[in-house]
């Protein structure tokens, strides 16, 4: 059960700040979509399957569209030629747009360190959480999104016009 943001309790009405509502929202309202490339895409279908249930955290619908997700999971070995696919993706994601790096290669590129190899997706576009792991186990892919949930509900509904993170976007390059 999640429990109520601080406010004003009285009969027959509860008075709380606009930002904690929407912000307890999208925290449990997670699309994700997946951008899986090798084994860490097999633990997170274990996330998402019965003995886990990705689904308890409100991330029960995935979407494959990125106009229809807003929790960017990417998975496994990001090669270079794979690199302007993710972020354009990642740009047809409409704001809020929140980025979660599910393993070691998408991380930091694992134990490839070669020169076809991506080394770490934040060269690419703006990671909010990273998990570890090679391959990660399905409760450090949950603890992640349990991250992402507590950064969400604490951020400001007026945080993506801010100039910090215009300025973040345009470190990437992106409008």
């Amino acid at each position: 059960m999640v429990a109520p943001p601080e406010g004003v309790v009285g009969e027959g009405f509860f008075a709380t700040k606009l930002n904690d509502v929407v912000g307890l929202a999208r925290a449990n309202s997670l699309w994700p979509l997946p951008f899986a490339t090798s084994c860490c895409g097999i633990e997170f279908m274990a996330t998402m399957a019965s003995h886990y249930d990705l689904a308890r955290f409100g991330s029960e619908r995935v979407s494959f569209s990125p106009r229809q997700a807003d929790m960017l999971m990417v998975m496994g070995t990001i090669s270079k030629k794979m690199g302007p696919i993710l972020r354009q993706v990642y740009e047809q994601m409409a704001e809020p747009r929140w980025v979660i790096a599910v393993g070691a290669c998408a991380c930091s590129g694992g134990i490839f360190d070669t020169y076809s190899v991506l080394q770490g997706i934040d060269k690419v576009i703006p990671v909010d959480v990273y998990v570890p792991g090679c391959p990660p186990r399905p409760e450090q892919i949950v603890d992640g999104v349990m991250k992402l949930q507590e950064l969400v509900k604490s951020e400001s509904v007026r945080r993506r016009s801010s100039p910090e993170y215009q300025e973040l976007l345009a470190s990437y390059n992106i409008k």
